[in-house]
């Protein structure tokens, strides 16, 4: 039996491995990333380079200011060298490491021509962010559709068996809310989160360039404002995973309250379905408020940190400027800088909550895709084309030989079962709920193997077939109806994709669909949803029939075909099934025993091995099993 992969909750602490596991299915946009990073990296210098040139017009006006305070007709030397002798050490600095022109006042046209050389940078980085954007977003949405792709695949490579130990709620909002959210996530974050760390990078080199001294004191904080990251993120990170987790059990309830509803009010459970949708809402909210009031902590404290170090740049800045260490232009420039430093990792602070959400669903969308799938089959059809049976004898014979089978280790559902079908033959299965007859046809439809023995049809073992080609050539009519929302048209031709209107209308006429469907206002336009709409139980019995016998299959399947539909039409069916059953080996599982009174054979089955066979009438002769089974109905 499948084991269930360890839920996401107990794995909290994957952040990072399902992190890389998300950045790697990006791979195959190598080349798209590759231009996001050169544009990333174009954008952000020429970004960053700004608060540089207006420094650098600070520098133009501070410089004016002072040479238009200083004698004309001497030179910058002679001036430094004039404060140096009246004991102006600091101001002689200053002016050392100005560009100062005694008696000369503020250059404007160079003043000019800096800002529109920064306005210019500052347009074009803009552009080049635009585009880096754009970029990003393609890969974001390509890798997205490629995810949701492998989930709905990996749909249909699970054994039968996973969806039996599933709450479909549950699986539901693990192929829908946890792909959604991760795609959502991804999307908000990976774009800041790439022009973040770049924007870091950048600004970190141009802040070493001014001041080495400032650069590392604010870079101090960094250390502890990533301490205090991660102390947050272990605790929030496993609420998240607790969030989602959450969600899908109410998801599950919701879904089995509102599908069976009526059986809910029927049986007055109305307090038990709010009592439980309480207790799961609760448990969804203490998850949720429990990581929202954790992760809304690192904004805060990161924001605390940095400010502590802007503080301590600007004293010291101040000093340095004071003592002529660095110009004034350079000390607003470094504090821009430590904004543009700052303001990325804020904004990583702010994302967390995005990250982690999305981090754990991503989580359980990766265990989703990590379970084991059915393995693989041959691609050798049943019967290959243009191949006849030998001896011109017609297909379909059956056999099970020496089967055992439990969907459990240790507990066993079927116990050497052996059984021979002559083709074109109707068998039917009779016995008590949990006598193994539906898990009889899931065996022979492939949705399990067996533990042991053999399954043969015309001497092929199944598991030597493909998969697909086997379930195609035999027609099933399960117990609970489907219909997918589309015409009436749509749901018999789902039998055999291609098929002309006449075939389906052919279909209808022999399950007996046609008069009914004539009467509605649509005909067979006629829209229905998953629920049947306004059509009876007993009439979407017969839409599912007519599809399998749209199917024209080899071998046919009828799970409770006639249970749940009135006298007159199980009559109908009964008779246009002796038509349709010809040249078909057909198994009939039913309780009603008037269903299978012509059956060639009927096979009573109790816990797991057939106790009795024969014809109706020969097994009620025998007075056994069957005939107290008769006595009863």
């Amino acid at each position: 039996m499948t084991t269930p992969a360890a839920d996401p909750a107990e794995r909290a602490g994957e952040f990072w491995p399902t992190a890389l596991r998300l950045a790697r299915r990006m791979g195959p946009q190598r080349r798209l990333i590759a231009g996001v990073i050169g544009l990333s990296l174009a954008g952000i210098s020429l970004g960053v380079a700004g608060p540089r040139i207006l420094g650098h017009a600070t520098d133009l006006v501070f410089s004016g200011i002072l040479g238009r305070g200083l004698p004309a007709g001497i030179t910058k030397q002679q001036a430094v060298a004039a404060a140096r002798q009246q004991g102006r050490d600091a101001y002689a600095e200053m002016l050392d490491r100005m560009n100062v022109v005694p008696g000369a006042g503020v250059d404007f046209a160079a003043v000019a021509r800096t800002l529109a050389l920064a306005v210019g940078l500052y347009l074009v980085a803009a552009l080049t962010v635009w585009a880096q954007a754009r970029l990003l977003n393609v890969i974001l949405q390509r890798t997205m559709r490629t995810l949701r792709r492998d989930v709905e695949d990996k749909l249909h490579r699970l054994p039968l068996r996973y969806f039996d130990t599933q709450r479909r709620g549950e699986l539901m909002s693990r192929v829908t809310n946890d792909v959604d959210n991760t795609a959502t996530s991804v999307s908000m974050t990976v774009s800041q989160l790439f022009s973040s760390v770049l924007t870091v990078l950048v600004v970190l080199a141009m802040m070493l360039s001014i001041s080495p001294l400032l650069a590392v004191i604010t870079l101090a904080g960094v250390p502890v404002t990533l301490l205090a990251v991660r102390a947050i993120t272990r605790r929030s990170q496993r609420l998240y995973a607790a969030q989602w987790a959450a969600t899908g059990r109410l998801g599950a309830h919701l879904e089995e309250t509102y599908s069976g509803f009526t059986l809910v009010r029927t049986f007055g459970h109305r307090d038990w379905a709010q009592q439980r949708f309480d207790e799961c809402n609760d448990a969804l909210y203490r998850a949720g408020f429990g990581a929202q009031f954790l992760s809304g902590l690192i904004a805060p404290v990161t924001g605390l940190i940095a400010n502590l170090g802007y503080v301590a740049v600007a004293v010291i800045g101040g000093f340095q400027v004071a003592t002529g260490q660095i110009t004034l232009g350079s000390i607003q420039a470094f504090i821009a800088y430590v904004r543009q430093f700052n303001q990325p990792l804020g904004n990583l602070a702010a994302l967390f909550n995005a990250l982690q959400s999305g981090a754990a669903s991503a989580e359980r969308v990766f265990a989703f895709l990590d379970e084991p799938e059915e393995p693989p089959a041959p691609p050798v059809p049943l019967w290959p084309p243009g191949s006849e049976p030998h001896d011109a004898s017609p297909r379909g014979r059956v056999e099970f030989r020496d089967v055992s089978f439990g969907y459990r280790p240790g507990v066993p559902v079927i116990e050497d079962l052996s059984l021979s079908v002559a083709p074109g033959s109707t068998v039917a299965i009779v016995g008590p709920t949990g006598a193994g007859k539906t898990t009889l046809v899931n065996l022979l439809m492939r949705f399990y193997d067996v533990d042991r023995g053999q399954i043969l049809i015309d001497g092929v073992d199944i598991t030597a077939v493909d998969r697909c080609a086997l379930r195609s050539s035999i027609g099933m009519v399960l117990q609970d109806t489907w219909l997918f929302t589309g015409t009436i048209a749509d749901n018999i031709g789902y039998g055999r994709p291609g098929a002309t209107d006449e075939e389906i209308i052919e279909a209808a006429r022999a399950a007996h669909v046609d008069p009914f469907v004539r009467a509605l206002p649509h005909g067979y336009r006629t829209r229905v949803d998953d629920d049947g709409g306004a059509i009876s139980a007993g009439e979407k019995q017969l839409i599912t029939i007519a599809r399998a016998f749209l199917a024209r299959p080899q071998l046919l399947i009828l799970d409770e075909a006639t249970s749940s539909v009135d006298t007159r039409t199980e009559l109908l069916i009964q008779r246009a099934m002796r038509e349709l059953r010809r040249g078909r080996t057909s198994f009939i599982i039913a309780h009603r025993l008037s269903t299978i009174r012509d059956a060639d054979l009927i096979l009573v089955m109790q816990s797991g091995r057939i106790v009795e066979q024969g014809t109706h009438a020969e097994l009620l002769a025998r007075r056994g099993a069957y005939w107290a089974m008769a006595e009863r109905s």
